[in-house]
């Protein structure tokens, strides 16, 4: 496979972030494309301190380029590259400037100061050449080697728990702008936990990672313990190569130019690691680069548009579609509420009839009970006016008592009428007032004196003569036998005995035949009293009902036209906006499709495959 394919791949990831507007991705491509086309291996060497890194980078070159020793520490990153003749100097960028990015790469042209060899150890250790108040800066040291000069260069860093950690002594010291990384740690102990991750965290950006385990003629049995970390490495999924060397062998060899004590140093092994690296830098790491940086470019352009399918859906349940879901509960509620209303308007009316029927029968019953006591004993002919006044009287009370239920009883079907449209809030009672009229007794039936006869003084007479002949001639027979006259004193008495017995007697059947009468006429007033009254209290009924049943017949029609003008901006709202949505997700899926291609073209590059899932839009 030629460079220039990895190298359209490249282009296409620029154009791609360009696409996007993602400035800051674009920058990084930009400098790893200047990075994979610059002809040297930069190999970046980092660990914890006191691992050996800078007495390794020695035994690579060949030579004491790095100061090693006790008490000695590696505060700036240390650059090893070659050089015609020996030469040290402190590079050193301007001060932060806001508007570079972060991360950015060295500056071509930094303030370079430059150091005696005999001080290279204070420039190492950030005592000697350093600006305070300045940027970043690093020690480049040149070196006349051959392995050098083939383009190999060879950067030294802190240690991690140092406080010029890594990535905090600038692009210098940073991992991604390395082609290959050589983690170091001595074969004293398996690798740490502060190693492992940080060998997961440098794995997971860089393609290219090597472990070297150092110091091997300190420990017997190095081996065990690179078997070990080969383990730690495989059980952690970091595909990184252990590679066992000894620094101390390694010079040692070069001093009595010993091939045998080279090869057991194991220094062969990683020289021909690194010069394979550099042969493949166009090729084999260049594809593996492109790998790594487009995952990482489609994993932080993924993201955004990931997060943004998942807003929408949940502004597609709280947006305008829940609105016009809401306008129709709206619709269907109201409608529920009119049937509510109506059938609640109708029980309630009917109810209000039966109960005002029923306590104006219950008043009229009570009142001719005492109509009957009363003329079972009182005389029409001479108490009538007074129970005319009071009759009259108890029917008007009887009337208006009614009449008061029976505005009391409307109220209270209005506002159970009313409280169906609770939900709508506010007062939805009508602008209505039923009182009692002050002249109620004015419209009843005039009562008139009925027809009774009277017991006439001649009647009286004739009915006297009646019953003292039947008295006379019954004793006067009797005393004849005693050989008396038929008119004698005894006769006449008995037959004005009898003569006033029958006057009584007429006097109490004539009173009786009142009082008869007098108590049917009654009935047949407070009969027609009950009908008219009873009319009158329907049609008032009917008159309420149709008033309350166009009261709330408007106020259904009015929430109706305001909920239906909500329902029809609910439904323009969520259609425009679901055309909107629709048209964005179809513009991101469109966008995650071309990542994910973008994405399976760089794997190829490698010939790895990659399951493309989590790149593909959601359906």
């Amino acid at each position: 496979m030629i460079a220039g394919i990895w190298l359209d791949v490249l282009d296409e990831i620029a154009r791609t972030c360009g696409a996007h507007g993602r400035g800051d991705l674009l920058q990084t491509v930009r400098q790893k494309r200047v990075q994979l086309l610059d002809p040297r291996l930069r190999v970046l060497v980092i660990g914890e301190s006191q691992q050996g890194k800078s007495q390794l980078i020695n035994a690579i070159v060949n030579a004491p380029a790095c100061p090693v020793g006790d008490g000695r520490t590696t505060v700036l990153p240390t650059v090893v590259q070659h050089a015609e003749v020996p030469s040290v100097a402190v590079v050193q960028a301007p001060p932060p400037n806001p508007g570079r990015p972060a991360g950015a790469a060295l500056p071509v042209t930094g303030e370079r100061t430059p150091v005696p060899l005999d001080q290279v150890a204070a420039g190492v250790a950030g005592t000697f050449g350093r600006r305070p108040g300045g940027g970043p800066a690093y020690v480049e040291i040149g070196l006349p080697r051959a392995l050098l000069g083939s383009g190999l260069v060879l950067v030294d860093t802190p240690g991690t728990e140092e406080a010029a950690a890594l990535g905090a002594a600038g692009p210098a010291a940073a991992p991604a702008w390395a082609d290959t990384v050589l983690v170091v740690s001595d074969s004293t102990r398996e690798l740490s936990a502060g190693e492992l991750t940080m060998l997961l965290h440098v794995a997971r950006s860089h393609p290219n990672v090597v472990l070297v385990q150092t110091k091997t003629d300190l420990v017997p049995d190095w081996r065990a313990v690179a078997e070990r970390n080969r383990q730690h490495l495989a059980e952690a999924g970091v595909p990184a190569p252990v590679i066992p060397v000894s620094a101390a062998l390694r010079l040692r060899a070069a001093v009595g130019d010993d091939r045998e004590l080279n090869a057991e140093s194991g220094f062969p092994v990683l020289i021909g690691r690194l010069q394979r690296d550099l042969a493949g830098k166009s090729d084999r790491l260049a594809r593996a680069a492109v790998g790594v940086i487009a995952r990482t470019v489609v994993e932080q352009l993924a993201a955004p548009l990931r997060a943004e399918l998942e807003s929408q859906e949940v502004e597609e349940q709280s947006g305008p579609i829940s609105r016009l879901h809401a306008a129709q509960r709206e619709v269907d509620e109201l409608r529920r509420c009119s049937t509510r209303w109506q059938n609640t308007l109708a029980d309630e009316m009917a109810d209000v009839l039966a109960d005002i029927e029923y306590d104006l029968r219950d008043r009229t019953r009570q009142i001719l009970r005492e109509v009957d006591d009363a003329f079972d004993s009182a005389d029409p002919l001479v108490s009538w006016d007074t129970f005319q006044e009071w009759l009259e009287r108890s029917l008007t009370e009887a009337a208006e008592a009614n009449h008061e239920w029976l505005v009391r009883r409307c109220d209270w079907a209005a506002r159970r009428v009313a409280d169906t449209f609770a939900r709508y809030g506010g007062d939805v009672l009508p602008p209505w007032s039923m009182t009692t009229p002050p002249d109620l007794g004015d419209g009843l039936p005039e009562l008139e004196r009925p027809a009774v006869d009277r017991f006439t003084t001649s009647q009286k007479l004739i009915s006297g003569m009646r019953g003292s002949y039947g008295g006379l001639l019954m004793v006067g027979l009797a005393t004849t036998l005693a050989g008396m006259p038929m008119i004698n004193p005894l006769s006449v008495g008995v037959g004005a005995l009898f003569g006033g017995k029958s006057i009584r007697d007429e006097s109490k059947q004539l009173l009786r035949r009142r009082q008869a009468v007098v108590k049917t006429a009654i009935q047949r007033y407070v009969d027609d009293f009950f009908v008219r009254v009873t009319k009158d209290r329907r049609d008032a009924v009917r008159q309420v009902q149709r008033m309350l049943r166009d009261h709330f017949t408007a106020l259904t029609e009015e929430l109706q036209e305001a909920i239906i003008r909500s329902f029809r901006s609910a439904k323009q709202a969520a259609d425009t906006d679901a055309a909107v949505r629709d048209q964005r997700q179809r513009e991101i899926r469109l966008k995650m499709t071309r990542l994910a291609g973008l994405f399976e073209q760089a794997q190829q590059l490698t010939g790895a495959r990659s399951a493309p899932a989590p790149l593909e839009p959601r359906p």
